[in-house]
């Protein structure tokens, strides 16, 4: 039976969750993992299944909350609510006025979570090897393919909700990453922002329709062929980079649904080209800066993380 300190320290973890799942850096898959509670959040989400569907057609709604862990998915989904709201303003004004030093952190977050991840493969071998080189291209040219403009139909928001919050239970992928892949990451979290109800319902369907289909296929990869897939996924990681690189230039713009004039596509360029094309600083010193910020956050959590696995739940 958890205590009430447990549960306070259950909702921080939730917080650190959402926090990672807010930015394109380490997944709240990452955080549960180094935090001790992934195990029980994959059991937790798989615990909806046929006899969770018998206990509520019963109106056996106590046996339900116990069956499903009610207690423990309720206290971790409010902090990473409360996180995933918190935040989203925050990003956008970094994202609007301080561009460099923003992607420079989401970069040393996805550098030092990559190893992490890495560190988490037991036993190497040649399948292990081949997984982390083929993650690494996918990534790569997913990332350098992918356009920045897509579709704010809704069946298109419902399919990034089911795809992004399949990340949250890996351990690796962020699904805020994979909103930048698909091109929503901005449009979901201005959502978010201003509250928009109807595409955060939308959104939200996608995310519980992806998350309860998906968690026995992770949790039956990482049972039987835990290497490859761990490998697989840092490999993903350490290509993405490539989309988080600080200094980029647009070569195309498009107007987004209001009429304004937003980036469509743009290219990564070295500091020195940065400044020539944009004449503006590539603020080289605080991109360093922002990338050991990253790092050492990720490092920091990681630390709490193996304390909080000691806690006696």
């Amino acid at each position: 039976m958890r205590k009430l300190i447990d549960y306070v320290l259950l909702f921080f973890k939730g917080i650190a969750m959402g926090g990672a799942d807010v930015v394109p850096g380490v997944s709240g898959g990452t955080v549960a993992f180094i935090t001790g509670i992934y195990q029980e959040l994959l059991d937790s989400i798989k615990s909806f299944d046929k006899q969770a569907l018998q206990l509520l057609f019963k109106g056996k709604f106590k046996d339900l909350w116990l069956h499903v862990n009610g207690s423990f998915l309720l206290v971790l989904l409010n902090g990473i609510f409360v996180s995933i709201l918190s935040l989203a303003k925050l990003i956008l004004f970094f994202m609007a006025h301080y561009p460099v030093q923003l992607w420079s952190f989401f970069f040393g977050l996805i550098i030092i979570s990559s190893l992490l991840v890495i560190r988490e493969v037991k036993k190497w071998s040649v399948g292990a090897v081949i997984s982390l080189i083929l993650g690494v291209v996918v990534a790569y040219f997913i990332c350098v393919s992918t356009p920045t403009q897509t579709t704010e139909a809704f069946w298109f928001i419902f399919l990034s909700g089911a795809i992004a919050i399949c990340a949250m239970i890996l351990p690796g992928i962020s699904g805020s990453f994979i909103l930048l892949i698909l091109g929503k990451y901005e449009f979901i979290i201005s959502a978010l922002r201003d509250f928009n109800l109807p595409v955060i319902i939308v959104f939200a369907l996608g995310c519980v329709v992806g998350l309860l289909s998906f968690s026995r296929v992770v949790s039956y990869m990482l049972h039987h062929f835990q290497a490859l897939t761990v490998a697989s996924l840092s490999g993903f990681m350490i290509g993405s980079l490539v989309k988080i690189w600080p200094w980029k230039v647009v070569t195309i713009f498009r107007l987004n649904s209001k009429g304004e004039q937003v980036p469509a596509f743009d290219t990564n360029v070295w500091p020195g080209a940065y400044m020539e094309a944009t004449q503006k600083s590539p603020y080289i010193l605080q991109a360093v800066a922002f990338m050991a910020l990253g790092i050492l956050l990720v490092v920091m959590i990681e630390k709490v993380g193996n304390r909080l696995k000691r806690t006696d739940f």
